[in-house]
């Protein structure tokens, strides 16, 4: 969901596979066969060596919590801190439609976050 194999892409854009040493290249290898074998369009995904990484810019970090300004500005993170927030992840994915209502519930138990953005949140998920 979100995510397009089959289509080529600028580099900043494509489809990729890093990896870090030979066991991982060898998973992503069959892995990408296994898929492909599944499919009767052409798999696109490139799989290379990982090399030094670069943070995309500030405005692409956590871009579905940062479309919600109430709930971002209540976690009071810099953008320096919201790179490494694990609840700004959470609350990324969610924002998404990944994961369930019981998950997003446990992950905000105790948080001191607006109540209509947590709504707004959990009307994203699914129940299960």
């Amino acid at each position: 969901k979100g995510h397009d194999i089959y289509t080529k892409h600028s580099p900043q854009y494509m489809s990729a596979i890093y990896y870090h040493d030979e066991a991982q290249r060898q998973l992503a290898e069959r892995t990408k066969e296994k898929v492909q074998k599944e499919s009767s369009r052409p798999i696109v995904t490139v799989i290379q060596k990982a090399t030094q990484f670069y943070n995309a810019e500030d405005y692409h970090q956590k871009y579905m919590l940062r479309q919600d300004r109430q709930l971002l500005a209540a976690l009071k993170l810099t953008d320096a801190e919201l790179i490494d927030s694990t609840i700004a992840a959470k609350l990324n994915g969610y924002l998404a439609g990944h994961g369930t209502k019981e998950q997003f519930e446990k992950d905000i138990a105790g948080a001191n976050l607006p109540p209509d953005s947590l709504r707004f949140v959990g009307k994203k998920l699914k129940a299960g």
